[in-house]
C-alpha cells in the first residue's frame, strides 16, 4: 500500500505510514503563494484507517474538503478527499494505492472463473448456486450514508484505541506491590497529554508521566536530537533525528527504574518571532512519538527566570509539576551538550557554544553529564567555566564604601553613575535614590546625551536633585554633568559601581 498527495500542478508528496511530514510553500509542493507558510501543515498518514491527520501550523486557513481548520487544530482527510493548503487554493488530492490487494483479488476471481469453465455444469445448477437476492440489492446505498457510517466507525475505533493505549501507559508506569496490587500511595500519572503556558514557560506533559523523587533531566537539541541536514540550526520543522541509537533504550531503562524523565530546552526564537510556538510544539510531540516514552518537556520561550542556566524550569517542576513528590537532588542528574568544552575536546569536535547546561546543573546542585558520557560511556572531557563565580561573592559585604558616606542629600545635587551595563546601576538607583525624590535621567529612555543634559538642567532649575544613570565611562562624558552642576551652583558626586566586566556579563545573561 502507498499514500500520495497529488496536486493539479503535478506535484506528488509520498506519505509513509505514521511518519509526520510538514508541507508548505516549497519546490516540493510547487506552491509559491506567500500567503502559504513554509510550514503550513503537518500531515500524518494512517494506512490501517486509510486516512491522513492534517494539523494546521501556518496562520492562514487550511481547508479539508471545503471545511476550514485553524492554527493548531487538526482534521482527518479520507481517501479521495482534497487538501487545500491555504484559502481554498492549491488543492492536493489524497490517494491510497491498493494495487497489491486489487491484483490478488482479480487473480482469485480469474481462478474461480477458470474453475467454473473446467467443471462445467448446467444453467439450472449455476442459478441455484447463487444466493437469493432481496429487493435492497436492486437499489444502491446512499454514498453520504456510507461515508458517514464509515467515519463514525473509524472515530469509535480510534477512541477505543486511544483509551486502551492510555490504560496501558498508566499500567506500565504504575509500580506494583509485592502482592501484585497497585500501590495507592504512589502517583497515578497523567492520563492525557497536554500543553500548558505559564508566562514564558511552555510545559508539555505526556500521558503516563508521573511524579518521582528521582529526576533524569536532559537538554533536547544536541543531546536527544540533532539535525538531519548536518546544519547547526534546523532548516525545517522535520529537520531532526535522534542523536544516538542508544538514547531510546537508555531513557526507557530510566523510566523502568522509577526515574521521571524531563527535557529542558531554551527556545529564544519563539520570543524573537523566528519560531512559532505551534511549530515547536508539533516538533516536540513528533520527537516523543518517535521515542514512544512518557516524558515531561519544559520550554523556556523567552528571557527571564525560566531560561537556563537560571533554575526556574527545574524549580517549577519541583514545586508544581511533580505530583507533590519531593525531589531528591542527590539521586537526580542532568545531561546537556552546552558544557563549556574547548575546541577539539574530541577528534573533530568543535567548541561548545556555551556552558549553560553545566551551569544549570551546578546552580541546582545536580550531577552533570554530557550526552557522550551518559549515552556512549565516553570519558569525561575537559571544560572551562566562566571566570566569574557568583558563589564566591560575599553576600554580607557592605553596600557602599566608605560606610560613613550618605547615599542621598537634603541639599540639591547631581549624582553621576559610572559602571558597565548590567553592573546594577538602575537597580541601585531605583531602590535607594529615586524614592528620595531625585529626578531619574537615563539615555536609554531619553535617546541621547544631549537630551540627558537638558533634562538635568531643567530639574536643577526647578530645585530638584538629579541621578544620572548612564555608563559614563570616560572623563568627557562625566564632565558634561559636572559643568551643569557647577553652572547651577550645586555639588556633583560620582557613584562608581565596582562590578567587573565578567560579573556584568553574568548579570546580563541572568
Amino acid at each position: 500500500m502507498s499514500c500520495t498527495l497529488v496536486s493539479q500542478t503535478g506535484a506528488r508528496i509520498s506519505l509513509e505510514d505514521g511518519r509526520p511530514v510538514v508541507l508548505g510553500r516549497s519546490p516540493d509542493t510547487r506552491v509559491t503563494d506567500k500567503k502559504c507558510s513554509r510550514n503550513q501543515v503537518k500531515v500524518v498518514a494512517c494506512y490501517a484507517d486509510q486516512d491522513v491527520v492534517v494539523t494546521q501550523l501556518g496562520p492562514n486557513p487550511t481547508f479539508l474538503d471545503g471545511v476550514p481548520l485553524g492554527q493548531g487544530l487538526s482534521g482527518t482527510l479520507t481517501d479521495g478527499g482534497t487538501l487545500y493548503l491555504v484559502n481554498q487554493n492549491h488543492p492536493f488530492k489524497l490517494c491510497f494505492d491498493l494495487n497489491l490487494n486489487r491484483t490478488a483479488t482479480s487473480t482469485a476471481k480469474k481462478g474461480e472463473k477458470a474453475k467454473d469453465k473446467t467443471q462445467g455444469g448446467s444453467k439450472e445448477t449455476q442459478v441455484s448456486a447463487n444466493p437469493k437476492r432481496s429487493i435492497k440489492d436492486f437499489f444502491s446505498t446512499s454514498p453520504m450514508k456510507v461515508n458517514w457510517h464509515r467515519t463514525k466507525v473509524k472515530r469509535q475505533r480510534k477512541t477505543e484505541e486511544k483509551l486502551k493505549h492510555l490504560q496501558e501507559m498508566a499500567e506500565k508506569f504504575t509500580p506494583e506491590s509485592k502482592d501484585g496490587s497497585s500501590s495507592c500511595s504512589e502517583p497515578t500519572g497523567c492520563l492525557k497529554s497536554s500543553w500548558q503556558q505559564i508566562g514564558n514557560l511552555l510545559l508539555y506533559t505526556a500521558a503516563g508521566v508521573k511524579g518521582s523523587d528521582k529526576i533524569a533531566g536532559f537538554d533536547i537539541d544536541g543531546c536527544i536530537i540533532t539535525t538531519k541536514s548536518g546544519k547547526v540550526f534546523p532548516t525545517a520543522p522535520n529537520d531532526w533525528k535522534i542523536l544516538y541509537p542508544e538514547i531510546k533504550p537508555r531513557l526507557a531503562s530510566l523510566l523502568q527504574n522509577g526515574y521521571k524523565v524531563a527535557f529542558f530546552t531554551n527556545q529564544m526564537g519563539i520570543a524573537k518571532g523566528k519560531l512559532r510556538p505551534e511549530v515547536f510544539k508539533s516538533k516536540v510531540e513528533d520527537v516523543l512519538a518517535t521515542l514512544q516514552l512518557a516524558v515531561q518537556v519544559f520550554v523556556a520561550s523567552g528571557p527571564g527566570l525560566y531560561r537556563k542556566p537560571v533554575m526556574g524550569m527545574f524549580n517549577y517542576l519541583c514545586d508544581k509539576a511533580n505530583d507533590d513528590v519531593t525531589v531528591d537532588l542527590a539521586r537526580s542528574f542532568y545531561v546537556g551538550d552546552a558544557a563549556g568544552r574547548p575546541e577539539k575536546w574530541a577528534p573533530g569536535r568543535k567548541k561548545d557554544f556555551s556552558c549553560s547546561d553545566r551551569l544549570f546543573a551546578l546552580n541546582i546542585g545536580l550531577r552533570f553529564h554530557t550526552p557522550e558520557e551518559f549515552f556512549l560511556g565516553w570519558k569525561s572531557a575537559p571544560y572551562n567555566l566562566p571566570s566569574f563565580d557568583p558563589r564566591k561573592l560575599d553576600s554580607s559585604g557592605r553596600l557602599y564604601d566608605p560606610p560613613s558616606a550618605s547615599l542621598t542629600s537634603s541639599q540639591t545635587e547631581v549624582i553621576v553613575a559610572v559602571g558597565f551595563p548590567a553592573s546594577g546601576k538602575s537597580t541601585f538607583f531605583h531602590t535607594h535614590i529615586i524614592p528620595k525624590g531625585y529626578v531619574y535621567v537615563n539615555r536609554d529612555t531619553l535617546g541621547s546625551w544631549q537630551s540627558c543634559v537638558s533634562a538635568c538642567q531643567r530639574a536643577l532649575k526647578d530645585g530638584r536633585s538629579v541621578a544620572v544613570d548612564n555608563t559614563n565611562p570616560d572623563p568627557e562624558s562625566r564632565r558634561r554633568y559636572v559643568d551643569v552642576a557647577k553652572a547651577a551652583g550645586v555639588p556633583c558626586r560620582c557613584f562608581q559601581f565596582s562590578a567587573s566586566l565578567e560579573q556584568a556579563k553574568h548579570n546580563n545573561r541572568v
